[in-house]
């Protein structure tokens, strides 16, 4: 009789504890999932279009549905993605013609679900191979790196290599063509050789093999300024390139030593005050300038996956930890209905174009900033996901 009481006590005490908070990777997770419930094809849904943050966030929920178990996230990416491929060998509103490296980041995606059984893995793993199909035709510069799109003639940026490398990368191990990984090293290479500033370590926006353009540099062909999320394209590229490299690739040894050399130069940069990073990376005390989400949320994750995998010594992970600290403090909300948000995303960033866009310091802080853009939701979760892991 004594045990049973004690064992009842127990039991009810055990049920007295309040549960466990979620992780934030989850929270911001569930959050977006109630933002955008209804993933199949109504217009005002961005998350229903073929587009580079549309896949960046499924990416992100995949990631949470791998690291809890819990069917809702994975049949939200499954959802989605069915509703833009009718099985029919096209993907709703991709045009292979217009040479974008931006519509291959989902590829990520649907490589994540064609290598899982199912009755839908041949469809997904058809569409990879159309998207792969446009980098094998990509035009490119004379050294062979991809334009960032058509109408960007001899252009390389880095937000391109995040949007077509891992992609290439995993299409290379799935499909067993080795050669793929050769080429995704020679883009890296190429970025390392035209748009890092030898004086800060730091990487320019972008690169015009002709010079012809009003924003290059007439000498050197680079865009004016380093901006943090180009910075964090190319940071988050390197270390997910890696899951997929063989360990014997001869070029393998290289693409670490690119982390290596750029994890010193984004822990100079971090602002001591806040741990986070500036729009304009290197002029944080310029009138004007502003810590920004996206890049912080890159800059963190980046780091943290490379010390968590042994790319880096482990003395990063003090600065991933006040990066993330302070994403915590200056981005990340509690709404009234319990939701998180994240706030002080940019909008966007880019070069040339119509109205045309001069790299210069007040472009970079004209662009708007937005609440819960994908283009940092994405990335915080990522982010999240690591420094959960790191504890």
């Amino acid at each position: 009789m004594l045990r049973f009481l004690i064992c009842l006590l127990l039991s009810t005490a055990a049920l007295a504890q309040p549960a466990a908070p979620k992780p934030y990777s989850q929270r911001m997770a569930d959050a977006f999932l109630r933002w955008y419930p209804d993933s199949l094809g109504l217009t005002q849904n961005k998350a229903a279009r073929w587009g580079y943050e549309q896949g960046l966030m499924l990416l992100a929920i995949e990631r949470v549905a791998q690291r809890t178990g819990l069917p809702r996230y994975h049949d939200y990416v499954v959802r989605t993605l069915d509703y833009l491929l009718p099985g029919d060998g096209t993907i709703l509103g991709y045009k292979a013609a217009d040479y974008n490296l931006d519509n291959i980041n989902t590829g990520r995606v649907l490589l994540a679900l064609g290598r899982a059984p199912g009755p839908r893995r041949a469809v997904y793993r058809q569409a990879a191979q159309l998207l792969h199909q446009q980098l094998t035709e990509q035009p490119h510069t004379s050294e062979g790196g991809y334009w960032h799109k058509k109408k960007y003639t001899s252009q390389m940026w880095l937000d391109g290599l995040y949007m077509a490398e891992p992609f290439a990368a995993e299409y290379s191990q799935v499909f067993q063509a080795p050669a793929g990984f050769d080429h995704v090293a020679q883009q890296f290479a190429l970025v390392e050789k035209h748009l890092v500033d030898p004086k800060t370590g730091l990487l320019y926006h972008g690169w015009d093999e002709s010079h012809a353009e009003k924003w290059a540099n007439p000498s050197t062909g680079q865009s004016p300024n380093f901006w943090s999320r180009g910075m964090g394209w190319y940071a988050m590229a390197l270390v997910d390139v890696l899951d997929y490299f063989p360990k014997n690739h001869p070029q393998r040894v290289q693409l670490v030593k690119y982390l290596q050399r750029l994890a010193p130069v984004l822990a100079r940069y971090q602002d001591a005050k806040t741990g986070c990073w500036f729009q304009v990376t290197d002029q944080g005390q310029r009138a004007g300038n502003y810590v920004e989400a996206s890049g912080s949320c890159m800059f963190v994750y980046a780091l943290a996956k490379g010390v968590r995998l042994g790319y880096l010594d482990k003395k990063y992970a003090a600065v991933t930890k006040k990066g993330y600290a302070g994403i915590l403090q200056q981005f990340v909300q509690t709404e009234p209905d319990g939701l998180l948000a994240l706030t002080g995303t940019v909008s966007v960033g880019g070069l040339g174009g119509s109205p045309y866009r001069d790299g210069s310091y007040e472009y970079y802080l004209s662009e708007p900033l937005k609440k819960n853009d994908f283009k940092g939701v994405g990335p915080f979760i990522m982010a999240s996901l690591e420094m959960e892991a790191a504890r």
